[in-house]
């Protein structure tokens, strides 16, 4: 076929579980969906929100992967939807915090340094994490829920009383978590924009392709 292999027509595609956005997306649902069965009531619609959200980002960018053999605008489009569903959830996070009365620390903060250094890279890991956590001397100064911030709110089962919140350290490690996987979802997107105008897209390539063939049956 001239020039033009199979490989110029069909890129390699589909490897996004190579990919750190995909990787971080699956544990943040991983550990959405732990957060919710402990601390979100299945009742809510609050519930099954977070949990779709979470699902959305680590399925777009999949399906954004696999698009991308015939389709660098789908790609771009799913990969949007990635970024977008797991900024809802960000949004989810930091509510319950702010309802809920409990800190939200900025990335500079120990217990968040400490959470970054260790890489977590499943929800076991997170978890010994949040266990470590509580363990640690400064593990008090989390906010127990009869704060007067909540005072008029109902504790979550199982924190009545607690002096240490373990779906603080929770939210506040997903949080961590979505603040360095969206960031990279958008430069993903600039990559994916960058390669579309350079390699341009399936149907170009296809017509470069057909255009190759009937110059070498002249030849």
């Amino acid at each position: 076929m001239g020039n033009e292999g199979l490989g110029d027509l069909l890129p390699p595609s589909g490897g996004y579980r190579n990919l750190k956005t995909f990787r971080l997306a699956r544990l943040v649902y991983d550990i959405t969906v732990r957060f919710c069965d402990l601390y979100v009531p299945l009742s809510s619609r609050t519930h099954d929100q977070m949990v779709q959200a979470a699902r959305s980002g680590v399925q777009n960018i999949a399906e954004g992967s696999a698009a991308s053999v015939t389709s660098q605008k789908m790609e771009m489009k799913l990969t949007g939807v990635a970024w977008a569903s797991l900024g809802e959830l960000e949004l989810d996070f930091e509510d319950y915090l702010r309802h809920w009365g409990l800190p939200q620390w900025e990335g500079d903060h120990p217990v968040l340094c400490r959470f970054k250094a260790t890489r977590c890279a499943d929800l076991p890991a997170f978890r010994a994490w949040i266990a470590t956590e509580l363990r640690h001397p400064d593990s008090a100064s989390v906010r127990p829920c009869e704060s007067a911030q909540v005072r008029a709110l109902q504790c979550p089962p199982g924190l009545r009383g607690r002096q240490d919140r373990p779906d603080a350290y929770a939210a506040n490690g997903a949080l961590s978590l979505l603040n360095l996987v969206r960031p990279w979802l958008v430069r993903q997107l600039g990559a994916q924009g960058n390669a579309f105008l350079e390699k341009g897209g399936f149907t170009e390539r296809l017509y470069k392709a057909r255009s190759g063939a009937r110059r070498h049956q002249w030849t």
